[in-house]
């Protein structure tokens, strides 16, 4: 490590040097993704082959959304304290470490406490590379680089279903390896960071954390979606269980408020939350959230068990939202750096949403593949417009001495949303199969209580032959149903995005302040480039220097 250095600016680094950097980042962001996509089409038969239930299928998906909601801001503010590059390689090796826990598990309960653990290092990644690469590049010139970005979600996105279909489908691997998977990949990225990722490092004196406002917001969050997991099934909507999980909840909530008010180095930042841009992102990002995370997990359990395919052909299948992802976010981010426009592109994305999730909302388990296709392609195009820009957005306002804790807050709004639209979905859908499943056997003359032999539903091969129809029908039915709950959601995105105000995206990596603003205006009437490098606030007691 180099002596420290104090660093009177912060250049915009030089496309090259971009490129190797991003190189290590978006193997980050590839991992990360990784570890949901692998899974969502080998679920079905991972918690068949634990015999786990509709509920313990969707904490599966929630637990990892849940505990990286809860670190994210974290792992946000501490971005903006320490160097960016050792917190990734941590985030890096405490995903390693809950991937293979979660490949050893026995049962669903091991499963779920694993890929809640796992969930920690997911939360780090998905705050920080965004972080890191909000340090690199000024706003205006991301949107070249949102191709990229797009390209890993949408090669995660696709290749994730298809490996995870290809390993539960391969017997000599077995359901494990969609966790093991991710191992030498990670462990790949890491040594890559550690060569290429090269970053400004700014150390403050007595730095505190507020643990305790993350705590009362995990609490909080956490005791709001179990509530939302076992309500109507284990208890009633109105009972004394609802009353003390929901008023619990927003006592806690509201606790957390008030300490991250007062708090000094508070996790998620209120003055920053309040900002009108950061607000409305916010509120959108929280909608897609819900939509895309609540709507999309389900789609592999839909072709798999509503409609018969392997988790190889269920993965092929969702090649269209995955193809929607990767060209929409490549044509909107270059058009965005063309023109230092970003609202436009957002109101048209979440749009294009809600009317995807609107034809997703008439399927059935008999609906032809070519509209199911084009409905995923459309829902594709939407996330690929908003999800990354309404990030942009936000980093857009913040200043680079606040952008750990801005992207953080973006992203942990989001993975909040994802995560009670999935609880809640969820929720929704087993309440739903297990009411139409119980119909449609007592009209065949099938007692339920004794039709699965004790087998878990979504270990769909254990069944008799006629449970077997009626249980696909059951979910490919209910499905379509989950999807227009997805759209009626994602309107909120739209009204967030359509009061977004008008910006051009700056181009340089920080605020401009009045000095360096007058120096650029003389450098340019000079002749010298107009590309602003605008000094990084350098208050006392801090010393920058590279890691």
């Amino acid at each position: 490590m180099s002596a420290p250095t104090t660093m009177t600016s912060a250049e915009p680094m030089t496309h090259r040097r971009t490129l190797e950097a991003l190189s290590g980042l978006l193997l980050v962001l590839f991992v990360a993704m990784l570890s949901s996509t692998v899974v969502s089409t080998a679920l079905p038969k991972i918690i068949g082959a634990l015999n786990g239930s509709q509920t313990q299928y969707t904490w599966v998906v929630t637990a990892t959304l849940l505990t990286a909601t809860a670190t994210t801001p974290i792992w946000g503010k501490l971005a903006d304290l320490f160097s960016k590059k050792l917190l990734i390689q941590v985030a890096i090796v405490v995903f390693l470490v809950g991937s293979v826990i979660a490949g050893f598990s026995q049962t669903a309960g091991q499963l779920i406490a694993a890929r809640a653990f796992q969930g920690i290092g997911v939360g780090g990644l998905q705050a920080l590379v965004q972080v890191a690469i909000a340090a690199m590049i000024p706003p205006r010139e991301r949107g070249r680089y949102n191709g990229y970005l797009g390209g890993v979600m949408a090669v995660a996105t696709v290749g994730g279903p298809l490996l995870g279909g290809l390993i539960v489908d391969t017997s000599w691997l077995g359901w494990r390896w969609c966790f093991f998977v991710g191992v030498p990949v990670a462990a790949i990225a890491l040594v890559l960071l550690q060569a290429t990722l090269n970053l400004p490092t700014t150390r403050r004196e007595n730095v505190k954390i507020d643990y305790l406002g993350a705590g009362l917001i995990a609490a909080g969050v956490s005791v709001l979606l179990i509530w939302i997991s076992f309500v109507d099934g284990s208890f009633a909507w109105v009972s004394w269980q609802t009353a003390a999980m929901v008023g619990g909840a927003i006592i806690l909530l509201a606790l957390a408020v008030w300490v991250e008010s007062r708090a000094a180095e508070p996790v998620v930042p209120l003055d920053i939350v309040r900002q009108h841009t950061t607000a409305l992102a916010i509120l959108g990002s929280l909608a897609v959230g819900m939509a895309m995370f609540g709507g999309a997990v389900f789609l592999g359990q839909y072709f798999q068990i509503g409609r018969g395919y392997s988790p190889t052909e269920a993965g092929l299948l969702t090649i269209p939202m995955m193809a929607g992802v990767l060209l929409s976010s490549i044509v909107a981010g270059r058009l965005i750096t063309t023109s230092g426009k970003i609202k436009p592109y957002i109101v048209a994305g979440s749009i294009i949403l809600v009317a995807g999730f609107a034809l997703l909302g008439t399927i059935d388990h008999e609906t032809s593949l070519v509209v199911v296709g084009v409905a995923m392609f459309i829902v594709g195009t939407g996330v690929g417009m908003t999800m990354q820009n309404l990030v942009l957005a936000v980093q857009n306002t913040v200043s680079l001495k606040d952008i750990g804790a801005a992207s953080s807050s973006v992203a942990f709004f989001r993975s909040l949303g994802g995560t009670i639209g999935v609880s809640v979905l969820g929720a929704v859908l087993a309440r739903r199969v297990s009411d139409q499943i119980t119909h449609d056997l007592t009209a065949a003359g099938i007692p339920a209580s004794g039709s699965s032999d004790g087998s878990s539903n979504l270990n769909i091969t254990a069944l008799p032959d006629g449970v077997q129809d009626i249980v696909r029908a059951a979910y490919g039915d209910a499905t379509g149903h989950i999807f227009l709950i997805s759209a009626a959601i994602a309107v909120v995105g739209v009204i967030a995005a359509l009061l977004l105000r008008p910006v051009t995206l700056r181009t340089s990596l920080d605020l401009p302040d009045t000095a360096t603003t007058t120096a650029v205006a003389a450098d340019a009437i000079d002749g010298a480039p107009a590309f602003d490098q605008t000094s990084v606030d350098d208050a006392p007691k801090e010393t920058t220097h590279r890691r």
